[in-house]
């Protein structure tokens, strides 16, 4: 007979053996939970659903941040537009790109901050110019970026272009959060060929965490669609095949070509 913790008897045992017994059962369980929920949120195990629903941050932003779009009554009309325009594309979520959740809340993406190739500081809303971005957030030891990575760097290849009057132009922004080594993501870019990608860097993984605030950054790879402006238009938990046809004529609707 097995012998659980909380029957465990014998000698100079008091009648608080069994609940002490137990609740040393039930704090070992709740530590154990809260270890898998730390490695669900860093590998995106059990995490967010590849299908959520974006949402605003759990606590207002400080005034004059970039995320005032998003406080309770704030939400603004070109955050709305975003949304409209990410139902639209709901009929293009198909096969490869059937993870494709649109932003049905309106939601504006914070205005990351991050390294340019030459190593100078930049912001998300700097980058891309004025159009659409493919923003990808990714890691060297997180495998399905890796794996995802060619797809990318075709896909701007294909569509890449700068905007100009009213052709909106579109970029694949790939950033990387790589902590301890800072050429690791550069010779793993030559290593696999990759040559229409921009390396955009963020070395104290400080985007990961801004992400949060508005219901992303929970696993890796993160991919989000967004504006000219910073609004969601949609996003992905999780690796997709992005040279595929399926994403191709996604992206395609979302420029309106």
């Amino acid at each position: 007979m097995t012998e659980r913790p909380e029957d465990a008897t014998g000698p100079g045992t008091t009648g608080q053996a069994r609940p002490r017994g137990r609740f040393a059962l039930l704090v070992s369980a709740a530590l154990l939970l809260g270890v898998l929920a730390g490695l669900a949120g860093v590998y995106g195990i059990g995490g967010v659903g590849r299908n959520v629903v974006a949402t605003g941050p759990a606590v207002p932003p400080a005034a004059g941040g970039a995320d005032m779009g998003n406080q309770a009554g704030g939400v603004d009309d070109q955050c709305r537009a975003a949304s409209e325009a990410g139902k639209r594309l709901a009929a293009f979520a198909t096969g490869e790109l059937a993870a494709f959740a649109p932003t049905l809340k309106p939601t504006r993406i914070p205005d990351l901050a991050f390294l340019a190739p030459d190593g100078t500081p930049v912001k998300l809303s700097q980058v891309g110019g004025d159009g659409l971005k493919l923003v990808n957030i990714w890691a060297t030891w997180c495998v399905p970026c890796r794996k995802e990575m060619p797809a990318l760097d075709q896909l701007q290849a294909t569509l890449g272009r700068k905007g100009s009057g009213d052709v909106p132009g579109f970029e694949v922004v790939a950033l990387n959060i790589d902590t301890r080594d800072p050429a690791k993501p550069k010779v793993f870019f030559d290593e696999i060929g990759i040559k229409n990608l921009a390396l955009y860097a963020d070395p104290k993984a400080q985007a990961f965490q801004d992400l949060r605030a508005v219901g992303r950054g929970f696993g890796l790879p993160t991919t989000m669609l967004i504006d000219a402006t910073g609004c969601e238009i949609g996003h992905i938990a999780g690796p997709a095949e992005w040279a595929s046809p399926d994403a191709i004529a996604l992206i395609r609707a979302a420029l309106g070509s």
